[in-house]
C-alpha cells in the first residue's frame, strides 16, 4: 500500500482495480481508509477503487497546512491527491465528514467529478455540544458516545469493541477538529449547483446524520437517488456492507 507526496502533506492509500473510472472513497472524521475496505473489495471488478487516510489519520502525516482543520481544506486535499495520483476525473464517495468533502470539492471543481455517493451524511452536520466538549473533559466517554449514536442497537458487540478500540487510536487533536469542521459546514442553499449523478445512501437507524438528512440532499441535489439501508446506523458500509456496495455498483454502471 503506497505512500504519495502531496502538497498537503504524505497520502496513505489502498488501491485495487485496473479498469473503469477511479472511484475515491473519503472517510468520516476520526476515521481511516480502513473503513472502505469493504468496498475495496467488493468494487474492483467495475472501478479503479481508491481508500485514503486524510492528513493526520491512520498512517498519513500531519497536514502541512497551519490552518485549522475545515470541510475546505480537506476538500483541496482531496484535489491534491488527484494530481499527485494523476486522475483527471474520479467518482467521489464520502462518509458523513467524507461526504462533505466530496460535495464541496464537487462545487469547487466540478469538471473533476464524475459522480457523487454520500453515504450517511448531509448537506448541514450539526454536532452535538456534548460530543465537542467531551473530546476536552473525558475522551474514553466520548468515544463510547461517538460509537454507541454511529451503529445500529442490533450492531454486533464485537464490531462496537472493535469502533472504540480503532476510535482510541486516532489523535486526539485531530478528532476534535475534525468534528469542528463538521459543526461550520452548511451548503444548503448550494445543493442545486451539483449535476453529476448522485447517489445517497443512509442507514434506517442512522442516529448521526438520520434519514432526514440524506432526503434533503435528495430533494436538493436534481436527478438524487436515496437507497434506505435497513438495519444500518451512521455506518452502513460497515454495518450492512453489500447493500451500500450494490447501490455504489448501480451508480457506477449509470455512468
Amino acid at each position: 500500500m503506497p505512500v504519495l507526496a502531496t502538497h498537503s502533506g504524505a497520502i496513505f492509500y489502498a488501491q485495487r482495480g485496473r479498469a473503469g473510472p477511479a472511484l475515491i472513497c473519503i472517510h468520516g472524521a476520526g476515521g481511516s481508509h480502513s473503513h472502505w475496505g469493504n468496498q475495496l473489495r467488493d468494487l474492483c471488478d467495475i472501478a479503479r477503487v481508491y481508500t485514503l487516510d486524510l492528513p493526520g489519520h491512520g498512517r498519513s502525516s500531519p497536514s502541512t497546512s497551519t490552518e485549522p482543520a475545515s470541510v475546505a481544506g480537506y476538500s483541496n486535499t482531496l484535489l491534491d491527491f488527484m494530481d499527485a495520483c494523476g486522475l483527471e476525473q474520479a467518482v467521489l464517495v464520502g462518509h458523513s465528514m467524507g461526504g462533505a468533502i466530496a460535495l464541496w470539492a464537487t462545487l469547487d471543481a466540478p469538471e473533476r467529478v464524475l459522480g457523487l455517493g454520500l453515504v450517511g451524511t448531509g448537506a448541514r452536520l450539526r454536532v452535538a455540544p456534548a460530543i465537542l466538549d467531551g473530546f476536552d473533559t473525558d475522551l474514553a466517554a466520548t468515544i463510547r458516545l461517538i460509537v454507541d449514536y454511529a451503529y445500529a442497537p442490533a450492531a454486533p458487540a464485537a464490531l462496537l469493541q472493535q469502533a472504540e478500540a480503532d476510535y482510541a487510536q486516532a489523535n486526539p487533536a485531530t478528532f476534535r477538529s475534525d468534528f469542528s469542521a463538521c459543526d461550520s459546514f452548511d451548503i444548503r442553499t448550494r445543493l442545486a449547483a451539483i449535476s453529476c449523478p448522485t447517489a445517497i445512501i443512509c442507514g434506517s437507524a442512522d442516529r448521526m446524520t438520520p434519514p432526514k438528512y440524506s432526503e434533503t440532499l435528495r430533494d436538493g441535489i436534481p436527478g438524487a437517488t436515496l437507497t434506505l439501508v435497513p438495519n444500518a446506523g451512521h455506518m452502513p458500509m460497515v454495518e450492512q456492507p453489500d447493500a451500500v456496495s450494490q447501490a455504489l455498483r448501480e451508480l457506477l454502471r449509470s455512468l
